[in-house]
């Protein structure tokens, strides 16, 4: 059985734990088959559309990059040269998109009650399209960042820590630390530590969210996020400490992202065409976040971690002290030890994308990936 034939996948917590591992093993199979130099083309022809609606180099090439791997061309729709510039709508867009299409991957994570609700709205347009038999085929919705989760990102950063610590199994009881940290921008999305509480806690991790009073996260990834500890045996417990979250850690993952308020006044002034007060709401968070400049990723708050020697992580890019910005998310010291492998956290989104890829297209990912094995074909010429 596989769950994800013809289906999506928007958020990790609407599927079981036993599809997320074969997620995992999917894309380990497919890095194995990359990594031993052979072809995993499974697509003589077919696209694999996106639509960012925010800036991304990671996402962005991550996607490409998987869809490519399994032999699919790519193409990006720029909302500002389409007919959606003339009032197209999204019924109409995604149908016409949806032509010989296999996968369309949406970004949509800036305003609050958006992107989750668009990359619905797509996928509904597809599948009725499909219906009505205007589409050969429904082409498969894979969310690569809303406005609730970014299960792309926390699929690849599981993936690298079951690599780290030996296997899945081996994350129960691991303490790993959410932390918020400061960033001299004002805007960040709250998708990245949503998705990390929802996905960890499931394999029993003891994962502390920290974070100054008002810096909350949307109040269902938090229910979420308590209900799939109490039932893996791990726990999800909040702090407003970052060296109290720190505190014996195996892994942190200090990252900034806005207040839930800020972002849902941010999308009620979008809404009602106040953009003239985008600027008052953005100097005043600006100056909230400037209050926390002490939560920063440090050498000193590191060696209260587990041996001195947790796992750093980030989806990056990072805000670095002295590189990036005057003061941000962690030290130059810190980022520089953990930096190469960072790179490698970000190399498994790749292989992610083309798991889910695969496994929304083909019923029997397993058989078809033996045929990939067994026919051994070399990926250069």
């Amino acid at each position: 059985m596989n769950p994800l034939y013809d289906g999506d996948f928007l958020l990790t917590w609407e599927h079981d734990a036993a599809t997320l591992r074969a997620v995992l093993e999917t894309a380990g199979a497919l890095e194995e088959l990359a990594r031993e130099g052979r072809s995993a083309r499974v697509f003589d022809t077919g696209l694999g559309i996106s639509i960012f609606r925010d800036n991304s180099t990671r996402t962005r090439y991550a996607f490409r990059a998987g869809c490519n791997l399994l032999g699919l061309m790519t193409e990006e729709l720029d909302e500002s040269t389409s007919q959606i510039a003339h009032g197209e709508t999204v019924r109409e867009t995604a149908t016409m998109i949806g032509f010989l299409t296999e996968v369309v991957g949406i970004r949509d994570d800036m305003f609050l009650g958006e992107g989750d609700r668009y990359q619905r709205e797509v996928a509904a347009a597809l599948a009725a399209s499909h219906r009505e038999g205007v589409l050969m085929q429904r082409p498969a919705v894979i969310n690569l960042q809303s406005d609730l989760d970014h299960p792309t990102q926390a699929m690849a950063d599981l993936l690298h820590l079951t690599q780290v610590f030996g296997g899945l199994d081996k994350l129960k009881g691991k303490k790993l630390a959410m932390s918020w940290a400061y960033s001299p921008s004002y805007g960040k999305p709250l998708s990245v530590p949503q998705g990390i509480i929802a996905l960890m806690t499931r394999f029993g991790m003891e994962v502390v969210l920290a974070h100054p009073p008002g810096y909350d996260l949307v109040d269902d990834t938090l229910a979420v996020a308590r209900r799939f500890a109490g039932e893996a045996g791990g726990s999800f417990t909040e702090s407003d400490s970052m060296e109290a979250a720190f505190e014996g850690a195996d892994v942190v993952y200090p990252k900034s992202w806005a207040p839930v308020a800020v972002m849902r006044e941010r999308t009620r002034i979008l809404r009602a065409n106040e953009r003239e007060k985008l600027k008052d709401l953005e100097r005043e968070a600006l100056a909230t976040n400037a209050q926390h400049k002490d939560w920063e990723c440090t050498e000193a708050l590191m060696r209260r971690t587990n041996g001195g020697k947790a796992l750093y992580m980030h989806c990056l890019p990072a805000d670095v002290t002295d590189v990036s910005c005057a003061a941000g998310e962690v030290s130059k010291a810190v980022f520089e030890k953990a930096r190469l492998d960072t790179y490698r956290e970000a190399g498994h989104k790749p292989f992610i994308i083309a798991a889910l890829v695969l496994l929304t297209r083909f019923a029997d990912p397993g058989a078809v990936l033996a045929r990939l094995r067994s026919a051994g074909r070399a990926r250069r010429g």
